[in-house]
């Protein structure tokens, strides 16, 4: 079916009192499980790929864009209803193309920027994003890092937050309530008292970044409080790179190389991978979805 709207994802998660995954892909194989999970969950869900690795500085060069958002033919294809979105990004050039190439919703990253400077570019993604009907999602307030030379993290204001969705007319708002980034293990401690607030001065849907470390068992009282999106993308590496090391362990030369990569088979490194991820991404969905 044709890509669904993030807007219309996220507004249907609000009235029916649940939320929606977002499940961040970074190659075919994990994209594949992200999709056939929402189609055998018959769940809808937010695929994609985050901006800012793509074109991270420790990469030789940036990835080309277009590799990435050729997948919606695949997406337009599924039977499932999804929203395909550029994933954390404060690159204006970067979020022109992908808009142009066919992601239908981007997030517009603000750990590197100002206030002032964030906003402005807000602004103006906003301007081009909804003249195609591409949804919008922005962030107030900085989640810590859980990995080594993380940021520090600062929650969200709801003050600075309505003024912020007011003036830049956002569709959805990240926010920092003690959620972490890249936490890959332990769980985050969570304010439900400051998440009150920010539902008291915000009437948008409201996103929690680093899902990996978010408590499960206050999943239905952050939905109540105005979440209707999860994102999960640190889990499901380690869930892949641990299948990958189980399988490449039965390999050793001279054997055929052939079962163990792309013949998909039962000894195919890259099919378990990608059922390992389906599987988590599944989990994820009964555990925070609530749908």
């Amino acid at each position: 079916m044709p890509l669904t709207s993030m807007n219309e994802l996220l507004a249907t998660a609000r009235s029916g009192g649940y939320a929606v995954c977002y499940c961040e892909s970074w190659n075919l194989e994990s994209f594949q499980a992200v999709v056939e999970a929402a189609e055998e969950m018959g769940s809808p869900i937010i695929a994609g790929f985050n901006g800012g690795f793509l074109g991270h500085a420790s990469r030789q060069r940036p990835e080309r864009l277009s590799y990435y958002a050729g997948l919606t033919t695949a997406l337009q294809k599924s039977s499932a209803q999804v929203a395909f979105i550029l994933n954390e990004t404060d690159d204006f050039e970067q979020i022109q193309e992908g808009i142009e190439l066919g992601f239908n919703a981007v997030m517009v990253e603000n750990e590197h920027l100002g206030l002032e400077d964030y906003r402005q570019l807000v602004k103006k993604v906003v301007r081009i994003a909804h003249a195609k009907n591409v949804s919008v999602e922005a962030q107030i307030g900085c989640l810590p890092g859980g990995s080594e030379g993380g940021p520090a993290g600062e929650v969200t204001d709801p003050k600075m937050a309505r003024a912020f969705v007011e003036d830049t007319g956002i569709d959805a708002l990240g926010v920092a309530i003690g959620n972490v980034h890249i936490l890959t293990r332990g769980k985050a401690s969570i304010d439900l008292g400051q998440l009150a607030k920010i539902r008291e001065a915000v009437d948008l849907p409201l996103v929690i970044h680093g899902g990996t470390g978010f408590p499960p068992e206050h999943a239905r009282e952050v939905i109540a409080l105005g979440v209707a999106k999860f994102n999960f993308g640190t889990n499901l590496k380690q869930t892949y790179l641990a299948t990958l090391r189980a399988g490449l362990a039965q390999y050793s030369e001279p054997m055929n190389p052939h079962p163990f990569l792309g013949m998909g088979g039962s000894k195919d490194i890259l099919v378990a991978a990608r059922e390992a991820v389906k599987q988590r991404v599944k989990e994820l969905n009964r555990n925070y979805s609530l749908r």
